[in-house]
């Protein structure tokens, strides 16, 4: 009997973050129409192996549950990449829910647009609660900045991003270095190689933050200082992927009049601008620390 691979492999990097990796694992047993997948979940050191919540998903489609030394995202989604055998890899985080149609609309985008090769998927939040609604504002206002009269973005969220593995020129897709902004890395060598994201708007991921607004900021903090050792890397190529000044005010102003709904709304708004005026201020003591120093960038690059 011949085995055929599937269309899809689904990789998951989960990091002591059991409960809401169960609720992405439930979405993909709803998925209506999808074409064949297969999902591996990577858990990265956590505390405690994958408890029965999880594993009860064996037996409702193909389910790999893999453990390995804390190590980090990237090196996670690595080795989950590794041992897929689908067509396409399909990367979301473990606090992700597919919406019910989202397999089917990426694989008719994919199989639509052959001279494509990585794809970006919708992100929504979960709009209730300040955080919620602060995250929707930021993620709806990104996407429709970033995307390019083609069709395609300026944008990679490994929440919800896909690329075919016949594209992949190396057996590491993410450096293992990131440990955070590792999507921004890649994108930069998308971009190096001609290439940007098209942007499925009708495969749908929604990206929940279950965290307090002090989690939020403590979250930003941390992220920051770990994505300043990405940006050591990403300094060195020469494709433009941040935003400039004139573009961050713009965003600012679109999502100012998005927010004028209701009193929420303009709280939304203030809490993503302290939120990136943190992460902006950490980023810019960290390269004034020499974090992103020339001779550091020369060491990872020789």
């Amino acid at each position: 009997m011949v085995c055929t691979a599937p269309f899809f492999s689904i990789v998951i990097a989960a990091y002591n973050d059991w409960d809401p990796l169960d609720q992405c694992l439930r979405s993909l047993r709803e998925q209506a129409d999808g074409p064949t997948f297969e999902v591996i979940v990577v858990d990265d050191g956590s505390k405690e192996a994958a408890p029965e919540s999880i594993r009860r998903w064996l037996d409702c489609y193909a389910l790999k549950i893999v453990r390995q030394s804390h190590t980090g995202i990237s090196a996670a989604r690595n080795r989950g990449a590794r041992i897929s055998t689908g067509t396409v890899l399909l990367f979301v985080d473990a606090d992700c829910k597919l919406q019910t149609n989202c397999l089917a609309a990426l694989a008719s985008t994919v199989q639509a647009f052959s001279q494509h090769s990585a794809f970006q998927l919708r992100l929504i939040a979960d709009p209730c609660g300040l955080v919620g609604r602060a995250e929707e504002l930021r993620l709806l206002t990104l996407q429709n900045h970033m995307l390019q009269p083609s069709g395609c973005i300026r944008y990679l969220n490994t929440a919800g991003f896909a690329i075919r593995r016949e594209s992949m020129n190396r057996e590491d897709l993410f450096d293992p270095v990131a440990r955070r902004a590792e999507d921004t890395l890649l994108l930069t060598e998308l971009m190096q190689d001609g290439e940007l994201p098209l942007f499925v708007a009708d495969a749908v991921v929604q990206h929940a933050i279950p965290l307090s607004l002090m989690g939020w900021f403590f979250k930003t903090i941390r992220s920051a200082y770990l994505e300043a050792e990405t940006y050591n890397i990403i300094g060195s190529k020469a494709a433009r992927f941040r935003v400039n000044h004139w573009e961050r005010l713009t965003m600012l102003r679109s999502m100012w009049q998005t927010s004028e709904q209701d009193s929420i709304g303009r709280l939304a708004w203030f809490a993503v601008v302290a939120r990136q005026s943190l992460r902006l201020i950490i980023l810019s003591l960290a390269e004034a620390s020499g974090t992103w120093s020339t001779s550091q960038r020369s060491a990872k690059h020789s």
